[in-house]
């Protein structure tokens, strides 16, 4: 990934260790996965999850803590109270399917899921999560570079690139394009 390195030992200034520092463990990872799946209350994840009441009134309160989830009562019991998604939360959905990718593919045996998680358009399974450059070309790791902050946008050649406009939710991507291209 270039020259120029990460400092590995700084905590602060890279954003793994502080989404680590919320979610790096099993059960933040399983609770949000069953908010995904559409549970709300304490007693659904306790039933469904199989997780210690301790435990997930700790991992419960962290992520409400930190945003990820809501606090909110019920509308039809206004003593219960539910626990919900918010964007911070949703915005870990490609984190989540990303991981579960990487588990159907090099987990111990190979895992066939069902159901399966398609998109709701067409019914068809989603694709890999892949990483995109600000155009929309999918990238490997063969493709990044570690910059300074200063240097964004000037190429090797001395040119500087101009950022496109990027993509958008519904914006489609010609993968099988994109992989000739990269390869060719």
């Amino acid at each position: 990934m270039g020259e120029l390195r990460e400092p590995l030992r700084e905590l602060i200034d890279c954003g793994l260790p502080q989404a680590l520092e919320v979610m790096g463990e099993r059960w933040s990872f399983m609770i949000l996965r069953a908010s995904f799946n559409g549970l709300k209350h304490f007693e659904e994840f306790l039933t469904e999850l199989g997780i210690a009441r301790n435990i997930l009134s700790n991992r419960l309160a962290k992520l409400v803590e930190h945003g990820i989830l809501k606090r909110e009562p019920c509308a039809d019991d206004r003593r219960k109270i539910e626990y919900r998604l918010t964007d911070k939360g949703f915005d870990l959905l490609p984190a989540m399917v990303a991981l579960r990718q990487w588990g159907q593919k090099y987990g111990g045996e190979f895992v066939t899921e069902d159901p399966v998680l398609v998109d709701e358009r067409d019914r068809l399974p989603v694709g890999p999560v892949s990483m995109l450059a600000h155009d929309g070309r999918i990238l490997s790791h063969l493709d990044l570079w570690l910059v300074k902050r200063g240097d964004l946008g000037k190429r090797a050649d001395g040119t500087v690139a101009i950022a496109g406009s990027g993509l958008g939710t519904g914006d489609i991507v010609d993968i099988e394009a994109a992989k000739k291209r990269a390869a060719g």
